[in-house]
């Protein structure tokens, strides 16, 4: 009878060691779905910034173009023909 009692107490013992483990677990869960989400919110900031970086940089190199430099050219004469085929579209509207 007495080892059946003490089969009983280590059950209990690694059940309750079981339980604690398990509670470390969910805070250790949470803590990473914390992390998760305050990952996923700096992700989205970095993303617009690239995105107003990028539409910078490519102002910029418009800017350049049209000051004389020589690199760029092409998407310059690009741009313009695409402003101008604008201009063209708006002056026939207005015509009509």
């Amino acid at each position: 009878m007495s080892n059946l009692t003490e089969i009983v107490d280590s059950l209990e013992s690694s059940i309750g060691q079981l339980v604690i483990e398990q509670e470390e677990l969910k805070k250790a869960k949470a803590q990473l779905e914390t992390e998760i989400d305050n990952l996923m919110v700096k992700n989205l900031q970095y993303e617009k910034e690239i995105a107003v970086w990028s539409e910078k940089c490519r102002s910029l190199k418009l800017a350049n173009s049209l000051l004389g430099s020589d690199q760029h050219t092409r998407e310059t004469k690009l741009k313009i023909n695409a402003l101008i085929r604008e201009i063209d579209q708006c002056i026939v509207q207005l015509s009509q």
